[in-house]
């Protein structure tokens, strides 16, 4: 089975920190990239059973309720007999009756909703249009209609942020009683607005403290910490994102999306003009078993329980500690071995990057 990933670029205003494939909402593109969209599905689906669907942006809900239905018909393409986890993403603000009602009819049963932050500052530097009372409203309805599998993200360390305002934006997220909540400290990059403006990170110290309360506060809460950045009460793992995390094969269609199937990794282009000529890719590369297992390395250790290493053993036919210096970072407490497990140390989470340059 494979996942699949359908990118929607479209959005309603440009928050200042994405650096995300993205275009301002104009009918026409919209209408003529659905077009495409529905060609390159035709054109590269191979007809393999669909384990996960994640429609993602963008901001897929800032599309008219005409413009998903198409969208979501496109997704009838798929085989779904073995269909688990089928994700929209959405803003909070473009949540009514009626589009939660359309996405039912399509067996949409997994939200992941951009909430970012509900401090006033924050938003204003963040270009976004957020209000806690609306959130509450918005969750009673997702619930009302069904729901019962929903994300809200979180962004914190933004530029001049402290601690008591992330500890209230978490406090008011929780309130919401979401099933996973995924949390990103801001990076700001160059081909965004807050980039060209040269504005700084947060210093590392308070971005640190800030991921160490994120994460004992919501282990308190009964969130478990299964991936870096995402949380999920039991049960609620991102099933289509751990399709990433365990280097399995996943589609990726639309302008910007990322693919990996049959030992290629492809990214499509990220022009909208190029797309609407149906030049959809723009660079490939097939993997050698040892890029491969790099992938798996670097990506698998991203969870908090790490990787198994009889799994590695029977998908490649070797042993992790044969290939990669396992053992050294055993010993100075880098890696830690559990339950057949070869993980990050939880001590060192926040700069586990360190490890896998050791390793990789």
């Amino acid at each position: 089975m494979v996942g699949v990933y359908i990118h929607i670029p479209f959005c309603k205003s440009i928050c200042t920190y994405c650096s995300f494939c993205k275009v301002l909402y104009h009918q026409e593109w919209v209408v003529a990239y659905l077009k495409k969209l529905k060609e390159e599905i035709e054109e590269r689906y191979m007809g393999e059973p669909v384990k996960t669907i994640y429609i993602g942006g963008g901001t897929p809900s800032a599309l008219t309720l005409t413009e998903i239905e198409f969208l979501l018909l496109l997704t009838d393409k798929f085989d779904k007999t073995r269909l688990q986890e089928f994700t929209f993403e959405c803003n909070i603000e473009d949540i009514t009756a009626e589009l939660l009602d359309l996405l039912k009819k399509f067996n949409v049963n997994r939200l992941s909703i951009g909430i970012e932050s509900f401090d006033p500052e924050n938003l204003l530097l963040m270009k976004r249009k957020v209000n806690y009372e609306d959130a509450q409203t918005k969750m009673d309805l997702i619930r009302e209609y069904g729901f019962h599998n929903v994300n809200l993200d979180l962004i914190y360390a933004l530029p001049g942020e402290k601690l008591s305002t992330l500890k209230d934006d978490l406090k008011k997220i929780i309130s919401l009683e979401p099933d996973h909540i995924s949390t990103y400290s801001l990076m700001i990059e160059d081909n965004t607005f807050l980039g060209y403006k040269k504005i700084q990170n947060i210093p590392e110290d308070i971005d640190a403290d800030m991921y160490e309360y994120i994460c004992k506060k919501l282990d308190k809460e009964g969130y478990n910490h299964y991936e870096v950045s995402n949380f999920s009460k039991p049960g609620y793992e991102s099933i289509h994102n751990l399709t990433y995390w365990n280097n399995l094969e996943y589609y990726g269609f639309g302008c910007g999306a990322s693919g990996y199937i049959a030992g290629v990794r492809y990214d499509n282009t990220r022009s909208l003009s190029s797309y609407l000529k149906g030049e959809y890719k723009s660079s490939d590369s097939l993997l050698s078993k040892e890029d491969i297992m790099d992938y798996e390395v670097i990506l698998g250790l991203r969870k908090l329980k790490g990787i198994n290493l009889k799994e590695f053993y029977d998908k490649y036919h070797v042993n992790m500690q044969d290939v990669y210096p396992i053992k050294p970072l055993l010993k100075n407490g880098e890696l830690v071995y559990k339950d057949g497990n070869i993980m990050i140390n939880p001590k060192n989470i926040y700069v586990m990057n360190e490890t896998l340059v050791k390793l990789v």
